[in-house]
């Protein structure tokens, strides 16, 4: 199912602006922790947020044929141009584009994975606590099942599993269960590490070894 734009970019800003607001009090050190992303710290997760809310369709394309069509090389590019020497410059940029509504050639709920995919990316390490509107992150999580991993899904990762949100009762897929909150779920399907016992079932250690199997996640549709 397609979203509308309504029912995204109000979300989606509202996001961007409630992480400037829980990270504007980082220390030097806390700045410098590695995030759930591979590879990036939260300055460099803040940065590529930056860079994506400026990229466009037409800014996209260009980056991608200058990275010569690898995704992890556009993302990487893109942090490099946004991340300042000072993290609290990087934040404020940030800030600054927070209700941009610009987005790459894809899906709208791609803009829902990022917001709570990477503002969990963050938060997660730095032990702040995130919460999100549920719809969105059942929206990111369906969109994140049917998209393969080669491009930011999670799709090979849940074949042969029934997912199941203890919240509400909703169910995905067909196989061995995996039980447990709609967020762990969205992250795991990412291939991000959830903390241990948070996900249920006999499905569960067969996700969560999929996620930590992950070798490189930053792709972005």
């Amino acid at each position: 199912m397609r979203l509308s734009a309504t029912e995204v970019w109000p979300v989606v800003h509202a996001e961007r602006r409630r992480l400037v607001a829980d990270l504007s009090g980082l220390t030097p050190e806390q700045w410098a922790t590695p995030s759930l992303c591979p590879g990036w710290d939260v300055h460099d997760v803040v940065a590529h947020l930056v860079d994506s809310a400026r990229t466009g369709r037409l800014g996209f394309v260009r980056d991608m044929l200058r990275a010569r069509l690898d995704f992890d090389r556009a993302n990487q590019h893109g942090v490099a141009r946004e991340r300042q020497p000072d993290p609290r410059a990087t934040l404020a940029a940030l800030a600054d584009v927070a209700d941009l509504t610009r987005t790459p050639p894809a899906n709208l709920a791609t803009r829902l994975v990022e917001a709570v995919v990477h503002g969990e990316d963050v938060r997660r390490p730095l032990a702040l606590e995130g919460a999100y509107p549920r719809a969105a992150v059942v929206h990111a999580l369906a969109y994140q099942l049917r998209t393969p991993v080669g491009f930011g899904g999670g799709r090979e990762r849940v074949e042969g599993l029934r997912l199941v949100d203890t919240a509400t009762g909703t169910a995905w897929g067909a196989g061995d269960d995996v039980v447990g909150d709609a967020l762990d779920l969205l992250l795991a399907v990412s291939g991000r590490p959830v903390p241990h016992g948070s996900l249920e079932g006999p499905g569960a250690d067969r996700l969560s070894t999929a996620g930590h199997q992950a070798t490189d996640d930053r792709r972005d549709p």
